[in-house]
């Protein structure tokens, strides 16, 4: 699973890590801290015990919160000055979680991308954010179909394919006869104030994942609708949409 697919998987175990209350103060008193703070300063500063402290400090150093390092909180070097002392910092890694899923940060790298090309070649960024999308969703179709599908029960047909590619994205993809419904946008706040402009990346990165996965039997459409994805899939043989679907 690439790195889009896996943040869901991977951060919620974490983040709720921070639902002890003690532990989450703890965490704001780290990030607050102009440098890595010691457990006793922390314990004082989150007003618990430090044998409280040093236990939640590790566990959020261990789920990847925070990061540990070794400094004399004495100040002073050389002989006698007592060992490094255990401190704790903010981790730079990011963590996100968002019911439904969303991929806003997906939609913020393509946008952020056309300009920087768009600038570049002197050409107007809407074109060039299409080229890009559809370039994401490429290599996010190939990246799965080197790895491989983690479902086997969909491994049987092309929209079996490409719902596997889509879960960790956050569509919810539901087979409805030979068409693909994508319940969930990612990228649905954006989509309701530039509905056109997200709507149309949303197609051209739904396409690319289907040519990075090799399935050119699948065409993608936009049939817009307000409760779900305004992109569907169908195969080449199946019908034009959803029940419903372009009303």
């Amino acid at each position: 699973m690439d790195a889009e697919g896996a943040s869901f998987e991977r951060d919620v175990p974490v983040i709720a890590a921070l639902g002890d209350p003690v532990r989450r103060r703890l965490y704001r008193v780290v990030a607050s801290a102009p440098e890595p703070i010691g457990r006793e300063d922390a314990a004082q500063l989150a007003g618990v015990a430090v044998h409280t402290a040093k236990f939640h400090l590790d566990k959020l150093a261990k789920d990847g919160l925070l990061e540990i390092g070794y400094r004399r909180l004495s100040g002073r070097t050389g002989p006698g000055s007592g060992r490094p002392a255990k401190v704790y910092r903010r981790a730079a890694r990011e963590f996100a979680v968002s019911l439904p899923e969303r991929q806003y940060d997906l939609l913020s790298r393509i946008l952020a991308t056309a300009v920087v090309e768009a600038t570049k070649a002197g050409e107007a960024v809407a074109p060039v954010a299409v080229a890009v999308a559809r370039k994401a969703g490429t290599e996010h179709g190939s990246s799965r179909a080197a790895e491989g599908s983690v479902e086997e029960q969909h491994t049987d047909s092309d929209l079996g394919t490409l719902t596997d590619a889509l879960l960790p994205l956050g569509y919810e993809p539901r087979a409805e006869g030979e068409v693909l419904v994508l319940h969930n946008c990612p990228f649905h706040k954006v989509a309701q104030d530039q509905t056109e402009l997200v709507c149309g990346l949303n197609l051209e990165f739904v396409a690319g994942v289907c040519d990075g996965l090799g399935r050119r039997s699948l065409v993608p459409e936009l049939h817009p609708d307000p409760d779900r994805c305004c992109v569907t899939v169908r195969s080449a043989s199946g019908h034009v949409g959803p029940s419903g679907a372009g009303r």
